[in-house]
C-alpha cells in the first residue's frame, strides 16, 4: 500500500471509476501547507527525471496552490514575477554567475 500524499481532487472519483477503493481525507490548512511543499519537490523531481513539460504544468499548478495558501491569486503571484523581472531581470539572457571577484586597480598616473 503506497504512502500518504496530495492528489489532484478528481483522482478519488477516477480511482472510483476504475473499480479502486480511494481512501481519502480532507487536509487542515496546515497539513495542507507541508504537504503542498513536499508535492512541490515530488513534481520538481519529476520534470527533472522526464524532462515532460506537462510536469511544468504541474509544478505551476502547485505554485498556484501555494501562492493561494499566501493571499495570492494568479494574478497576484505573475505580478510579484514581473515586479522582480524589472528589478534583476528574468533568465532570457543565459547570464551564469562565477562568484565575485576583486576590483580591478585602477592604475595611478
Amino acid at each position: 500500500m503506497g504512502g500518504m500524499k496530495l492528489v489532484r481532487d478528481k483522482i478519488p472519483e477516477i480511482m472510483r471509476a476504475a473499480g479502486q477503493r480511494a481512501v481519502v481525507h480532507t487536509a487542515d490548512p496546515v497539513e495542507f501547507q507541508v504537504l503542498l511543499r513536499q508535492k512541490l519537490t515530488e513534481e520538481v523531481d519529476e520534470f527533472l527525471m522526464s524532462q515532460d513539460p506537462e510536469e511544468l504544468a504541474d509544478i505551476l499548478e502547485v505554485l498556484y496552490a501555494l501562492a493561494d495558501c499566501l493571499g495570492l491569486d494568479a494574478a497576484g503571484l505573475e505580478a510579484l514575477r514581473e515586479a522582480k523581472a524589472e528589478l534583476r531581470g528574468g533568465f532570457a539572457e543565459r547570464v551564469v554567475w562565477h562568484g565575485p571577484r576583486p576590483a580591478v586597480p585602477t592604475p595611478v598616473p
